[in-house]
């Protein structure tokens, strides 16, 4: 099992692919993003990490996201919409619309990207989007995200936790609740399974010690694993 960190504030770390070579399934994992919500260098941020990217002695860090490709057919899947959506998918796809979004919460750096699929953009059709009934209700309650829905730029995947979702090419991903900040949703991790490799994506997680769950259990049990 490889474990990489994914950035916060404090810790940055150079971007790896997960899945360097497609599998012989044709799957292929793709780190997009490593930084905190906001980015790095980030606004009033004085520390070197920030200061050195700002004079260009570092490279600027999108925010944290994971795709997967299937290189023969070119199926795409992104995790989290960010605020570099733009600059991922391009990284991803060649600029293509994923052929699903899966959200995490309903934080800055994972959901916002979405607006990229509105009519100011792209005015994307019917995009569909896994995401948890309270992350769903939030989205289709509150503007500007409610006019994507409306207008059909996408469309609902429910996520239920626990349950694999069975996607195209023999790939499932299945939902883990965490403990999180919820103010408007909840919060959940990915176990992301292909044919012969599988990952653990948890963005944002509050503490180790409040989840039901035993993360080195988890980690033991996965490929690779991008944590919080």
């Amino acid at each position: 099992m490889r474990f990489v960190q994914l950035a916060v504030v404090t810790l940055m770390l150079a971007a790896a692919a997960a899945w360097p070579r497609a599998q012989e399934s044709g799957w292929e994992l793709v780190v997009l993003g490593v930084a905190q919500d906001a980015g790095a260098p980030q606004l009033n941020c004085q520390q070197d990490l920030c200061v050195d990217r700002r004079s260009g002695k570092r490279p600027v860090e999108r925010v944290s996201s994971l795709g997967l490709v299937h290189r023969p057919s070119g199926t795409a899947y992104l995790f989290d919409a960010t605020p570099d959506l733009p600059s991922q998918v391009h990284s991803l796809t060649g600029g293509r619309t994923p052929d699903g979004i899966f959200l995490t919460h309903g934080h800055m750096g994972h959901y916002t990207g979405l607006m990229y699929l509105g009519r100011e953009s792209i005015s994307a059709s019917k995009v569909p989007v896994y995401a948890t009934d309270r992350m769903w209700s939030f989205l289709s309650t509150n503007g500007p995200w409610s006019q994507l829905v409306t207008l059909g730029n996408i469309v609902h995947q429910r996520l239920q936790p626990d349950v694999p979702v069975t996607l195209a090419h023999g790939l499932t991903v299945r939902a883990l609740v965490v403990p999180h900040r919820d103010e408007f949703t909840d919060t959940v991790g990915f176990v992301i399974e292909g044919p012969r490799r599988k990952a653990l994506f948890i963005p944002d997680i509050d503490q180790w010690s409040k989840w039901s769950r035993d993360i080195r259990t988890l980690a033991d049990d996965v490929d690779y694993a991008f944590v919080d």
